[in-house]
């Protein structure tokens, strides 16, 4: 496994979603960014935000959730990357907030970016790097899943928010740097009290 060279952090775009749970790929590719010294510009021809690094690119799809592929597949197509390339860091709902994990594939597990992405491009097959964002006690069931992933952090939750984004943008820059394996022998392992 290569270190990925396109790096993606799932959100939707404009104000009303910008702290939601839904939007943590787009919290920790803030924080790369601004370790990197990378600026983001909007690139409309791709429907996204694109900053550069020295071993490639992060983007933030500015599609809404459910059509992430779209921005992801017209971004690595520019830049010649392969979904095994291409890092994908979103939320997921079945970790609670303070968990990572990597994975090097699987199923959209219900999640619509991720949904999107599969049907984009036409394989499973990709790296990403899931950071929980349910309370202790798991996630909300049916109706009450949208209100949890489209809701804030509570206050009580906001210094285990910027913990989880310190860890994931530890994470991907591990993997950028020494390859993703590595990488998943430290972080997806529980982190200590």
């Amino acid at each position: 496994m290569s270190a990925p060279r396109l790096i993606v952090g799932l959100g939707n775009p404009g104000e009303n979603y910008r702290d939601t749970r839904h939007n943590i790929g787009f919290m920790v590719l803030d924080e790369i960014a601004r370790r990197m010294g990378a600026a983001f510009r909007e690139e409309k021809r791709w429907t996204g935000l694109v900053a550069k690094f020295a071993g490639g690119y992060l983007l933030k799809p500015l599609t809404f959730m459910n059509e992430s592929g779209r921005s992801v597949q017209a971004v690595g197509h520019f830049y010649k990357t392969t979904p095994e390339q291409t890092l994908v860091v979103y939320d997921d709902v079945d970790l609670t907030l303070g968990r990572l994990r990597f994975r090097t594939n699987g199923s959209a597990a219900g999640h619509n970016g991720i949904r999107s992405l599969i049907a984009t491009f036409g394989t499973q097959e990709f790296p990403r790097l899931k950071v929980g964002i349910s309370p202790e006690g798991g996630r909300p069931a049916g109706e009450r899943m949208v209100g949890h992933v489209l809701g804030k952090f509570r206050a009580e939750e906001q210094t285990e928010l910027q913990i989880v984004i310190q860890r994931a943008a530890d994470a991907v820059l591990s993997a950028v740097d020494r390859g993703l394996e590595a990488a998943m022998n430290v972080f997806n392992r529980q982190p200590e009290s």
